[in-house]
């Protein structure tokens, strides 16, 4: 069975709590059961983590190479700042997928700027954790065989 690796960045633990004006009353546990589900119709397997640490994410992604077919990536603030997780995900040849539950496009400008987008098969941000289920669904048809 294919696997995916669903990799949260810094402060998602906090989903639930931090600012559910902006980022929902979801929290991260709950995201992590919708994407199981998802991952058993789609006949895939997930794997979830989480870190607030640039290295971990970065070890995770290393990791992944090898085990995982793609990545469902919510760098969180990383997105923004870290050209170590752009330079890790370009270095390990998986398809990735960027999520954000908000539309960064429509917040404080610098959230505009993706330093994951430009080694990313795509984005999806603005849909909540509806976004974490349809780039599993993405990732499913581009490695289904055809």
């Amino acid at each position: 069975m294919t696997s995916i690796l669903i990799l949260n960045g810094p402060n998602l633990n906090l989903l639930g709590t931090r600012q559910p004006e902006v980022y929902g009353a979801t929290t991260l546990e709950d995201i992590e059961q919708m994407c199981a589900s998802a991952a058993a119709r789609l006949q895939l397997e997930v794997t979830c983590a989480q870190s607030n640490h640039e290295g971990n994410l970065i070890d995770l992604i290393h990791a992944a190479k090898g085990t995982y077919a793609g990545i469902v990536l919510n760098a969180g603030a990383y997105t923004h700042t870290s050209i170590a997780l752009m330079d890790a995900i370009a270095s390990v040849e998986l398809p990735v997928i960027e999520v954000h539950l908000s539309n960064i496009h429509a917040r404080e400008s610098f959230r505009h700027h993706s330093y994951i987008a430009p080694v990313a098969l795509g984005q999806i941000c603005g849909l909540g954790a509806q976004g974490y289920v349809l780039a599993l669904e993405a990732l499913a048809q581009r490695l289904s065989p055809s």
